[in-house]
């Protein structure tokens, strides 16, 4: 559970579904979606750090010059031959190429560089003769996406952390902080800086002007609390927030002043995913999400909602009741999947 597609809250929003109570099966989907698009494409769209071993000769190359590969490699720390002997041979980063070049990553090949005399060679057997170790996948795209606030400098086994914008970073999403890659499998409201509201709110969902002491740092796309009550932050100026009431299907209600302010920074995280090293890191420390391509991302979404509405009602044609039924054919979803198939899928190349 650490290569997500999409995310919970994207899942959330395009089927209209507020508060807790569906996370858990909305998260099966959006995995369960995740892994078909894996098997259809015979990709995979987040980065893992790995070794594979192929055999050597392969049929028909003979040349000792070209390895063909099964997987997209994005880059590699560790090159290989003889790997099963006791004393294996690295081929030097200079001695070979990736290729396509002009295209890749990912890549499909490795060259030897002809004018060297390094090659690849069999063992005391042909299997496993030719170790690589390196980041496979089709790509490793991130985006900046603020910085670690508190939580991992202490441990690298800490489990939970605070970062510095909850609307960059969703359940669901691969974190790269420096070497370690960490995903998000839920989060919280934690009380930064001792935020509280300047004035009173009352239970009326046209007061959506919230006043809060100090320099408060929360941005535009963040989630709030006030006692029980979450509000969704669209837009900040100076400490004036206007904001959506009862956010989440929680209810509204009257605030006092000097009420605190909770905001929904505390991530449930899963450290050292995909082959990397859970570590600890400093406080201010960048955090970078990875970000698959846009077609892959919006099947994702799209099939995980359109098993959300089917479940409800239970695998039938119509989804909704009375006058807002409506038939779900899911013909826009097959046509979305057949087009990212058509333009992704990995052709096989090559054989463990």
């Amino acid at each position: 559970m650490a290569n997500w597609y999409c995310s919970r809250e994207q899942v959330k929003t395009a089927a209209q579904v507020g508060g807790p109570d569906r996370h858990a099966q909305i998260d099966r989907l959006i995995e369960a979606e995740s892994r078909r698009i894996d098997r259809e494409t015979r990709r995979i769209f987040i980065p893992k750090t790995q070794t594979r071993q192929y055999r050597w000769p392969l049929p028909g190359n003979d040349s000792g010059k070209v390895l063909w590969l099964d997987f997209d490699l994005i880059s590699i720390s560790t090159l290989q031959t003889k790997a099963q002997d006791s004393s294996p041979t690295t081929i030097s980063a200079s001695d070979f190429f990736l290729e396509p070049q002009a295209f890749g990553p990912p890549y499909d090949r490795i060259e030897i560089d002809l004018s060297s005399t390094a090659a690849f060679e069999a063992g005391d057997t042909p299997q496993r003769s030719i170790s690589v170790n390196g980041s496979w996948g089709y790509s490793e795209d991130t985006k900046s996406s603020g910085t670690v606030a508190s939580g991992l400098s202490a441990s690298a086994s800490a489990t939970t952390m605070v970062c510095s914008d909850a609307s960059l970073i969703n359940v669901g999403d691969a974190l790269l902080i420096e070497s370690e890659q960490v995903f998000v499998s839920d989060r919280d409201f934690a009380a930064l800086d001792s935020i509280l509201l300047n004035g009173a709110l009352t239970a009326d969902k046209s007061n959506v002007t919230v006043t809060v002491d100090g320099s408060h740092g929360i941005v535009a796309g963040e989630i709030i609390r006030v006692d029980s009550e979450q509000l969704f932050v669209s837009a900040v100026s100076t400490n004036n927030l206007t904001v959506r009431r009862a956010f989440n299907d929680t209810v509204l209600a009257a605030h006092s002043d000097d009420t605190a302010v909770h905001i929904n920074r505390t991530l449930t995280i899963e450290r050292g995913v995909n082959g990397t090293t859970a570590a600890t890191h400093s406080d201010s420390t960048a955090i970078s999400k990875y970000e698959v391509p846009f077609d892959v991302n919006e099947l994702c979404v799209a099939a995980a909602v359109n098993a959300v509405h089917q479940e409800s009602a239970g695998w039938g044609r119509e989804v909704g009741t009375g006058e807002g039924a409506r038939e779900m054919r899911g013909r826009s979803l097959a046509e979305l999947r057949h087009g990212l198939v058509r333009q992704l899928k990995r052709t096989r190349i090559g054989a463990i």
